[in-house]
């Protein structure tokens, strides 16, 4: 379920408030509409249900809590998502291993070539990463 527009929907699910605020100006450099944040897995789940969205980019762990309900919403209506973390692949349980994982701390072009991935027909514009934004970090 896509938009019909250029602009994607991307739900963004992150409990670090820097980072989430990183997130939406690389997601919004990239030509995306945000959606959230939402720090919680009930707050995302409540998203999913009454926003349209394109995609997601999913923290792993927010704040002890893990988001794995939240991919298997997105799964079930098939909307795309990645994850981000700051731990390895190999800490993914094996289900959710082939979801694209974007290793923290990331740059804007490492988002958008991940997104690029999964909207292969959507090209992202190249985004330079400035001094004062930085790369994500957490």
């Amino acid at each position: 379920m896509t938009s019909v527009g250029p602009e994607r929907r991307v739900l963004v699910v992150e409990d670090e408030l820097l980072v989430a605020a990183l997130l939406q100006d690389m997601l919004t450099d990239l030509g995306c509409a945000v959606v959230g944040p939402a720090a919680r897995v009930a707050e995302a789940l409540a998203l999913i249900d009454a926003e349209a969205i394109d995609a997601a980019v999913l923290d792993v762990n927010l704040n002890q809590e893990l988001s794995y309900p939240i991919a298997d919403a997105l799964v079930a209506r098939g909307i795309p998502f990645l994850f981000s973390t700051g731990y390895g692949a190999d800490r993914i349980p094996e289900g959710y291993r082939g979801h694209t994982i974007l290793q923290k701390p990331y740059h804007g072009s490492d988002l958008g070539r991940a997104l690029t991935g999964l909207f292969p027909a959507w090209p992202l514009p190249i985004l330079r990463v400035s001094p004062v934004r930085g790369a994500v970090a957490w």
